[in-house]
């Protein structure tokens, strides 16, 4: 046998896609388990040819899960973004899409047996620490994927997963704003630089001559916005502690606007080096953050709710979506939580296969 069989569930979660692994069929060692996730996606072509990946960075994620040790969790969501068309696995961020599928996929592995007709699963962000509730439907004690929740980038309908966050102000910085300030000027352009699930550099359309409301292969297009943008981003990322940040697709960054479709406010974000095609989980728990904060870069652009928890109704380049934030305000914006409904199915299973000179496997 020329190569290494690994099973796998393959499912969509969110509005994401890629191989839910269990923790123990995978290398122990970092540098091997990114050179098996690069073989498995088929990173370093375009249209991931030699692997599963689907050619897009929402189809190029990887999750891992084990039993957690800790005493809180139930589950441990160790998380890798594969890129694309480099040879490179980022390990540094999470991803909440990604999550929806987390505790499903931890009941089809047996990692954890359902609780009655809804099965609360507490799950740990290895990443990031993060700490999060997901309520799967299990009626009758058995996992469905079937149901009537909706989220605008994923046709049809499926069984709800409500995903709640908790612990995930300065998951990856230490503290909500990284740089001390409210704004920061980088380039000549204000910028917030927020880290609430994910840290991201929050910036205003109109500030790059841009409305909001555009499309993300229209943003794509406008390769001089993007590589202003990332000069931006690496800037940002020695300033809020990140260091060198080449590499790595975090610090993400956000563009907001005025709501036109009866939202919040308008948001465009990247992932970093193309358009998100809907919105990440982590990065709209930060936007509806920076867009609830006196002082930051959303000032003038909303209404801002007055109600707790607030529901922040998120317009993205698909359609939208809703972060339900708890908050308290006696010291300043103070996130105590934030709450989303997502889907997810699963789509296959069974090994999927790398070359035995990447991995041989455990029992060698």
């Amino acid at each position: 046998m020329t190569q290494t069989g690994i099973p796998y569930i393959f499912m969509r979660g969110g509005t994401s896609k890629g191989p839910y692994f269990n923790r123990a069929d995978l290398p122990e060692d970092l540098d091997t388990l990114a050179e098996v996730l690069i073989s498995v996606v088929g990173s370093g072509h375009a249209l991931n040819i030699d692997g599963i990946g689907g050619g897009a960075a929402v189809t190029t994620k990887v999750a891992m899960l084990s039993k957690s040790e800790e005493d809180w969790a139930d589950i441990d969501y160790f998380f890798a973004q594969v890129s694309v068309e480099e040879k490179l696995v980022d390990f540094k961020p999470t991803c909440g899409n990604i999550l929806s599928g987390v505790g499903p996929a931890a009941i089809e592995m047996g990692l954890i047996a359902p609780q009655g007709d809804k099965t609360e699963i507490k799950i740990r962000a290895v990443n990031t620490g993060a700490q999060i509730v997901a309520t799967v439907e299990t009626p009758n004690g058995e996992l469905t994927y079937d149901g009537d929740a909706e989220i605008a980038g994923v046709p049809g309908t499926s069984a709800p997963v409500l995903l709640k966050f908790m612990g995930v102000v300065g998951s990856s910085t230490g503290a909500f704003l990284p740089t001390g300030n409210l704004r920061d000027t980088i380039d000549g352009i204000e910028v917030t630089c927020m880290d609430v699930a994910m840290p991201v550099v929050i910036a205003r359309a109109d500030a790059f001559g841009l409305t909001g409301y555009e499309s993300a292969a229209e943003l794509d297009d406008n390769r001089a916005f993007f590589d202003r943008m990332e000069a931006m981003r690496l800037k940002a990322g020695e300033l809020m502690g990140m260091g060198d940040v080449t590499k790595s697709v975090t610090p993400k960054f956000g563009l907001l606007a005025p709501a036109t479709q009866g939202g919040t406010i308008a948001a465009r974000y990247f992932m970093p080096w193309k358009t998100h095609p809907t919105m990440a989980v982590t990065g709209a728990q930060c936007l509806a953050s920076c867009a609830l904060t006196p002082g930051s870069v959303s000032d003038g652009l909303l209404n801002r709710p007055n109600e707790n928890p607030a529901n922040v109704v998120l317009e993205h380049a698909s359609g939208t979506i809703d972060v339900l934030v708890d908050s308290t305000n006696e010291n300043g914006f103070e996130l105590n939580a934030a709450g989303l409904v997502r889907t997810a199915r699963k789509l296959a299973d069974g090994q999927v296969y790398v070359p035995r000179n990447v991995w041989a496997g455990h029992s060698s």
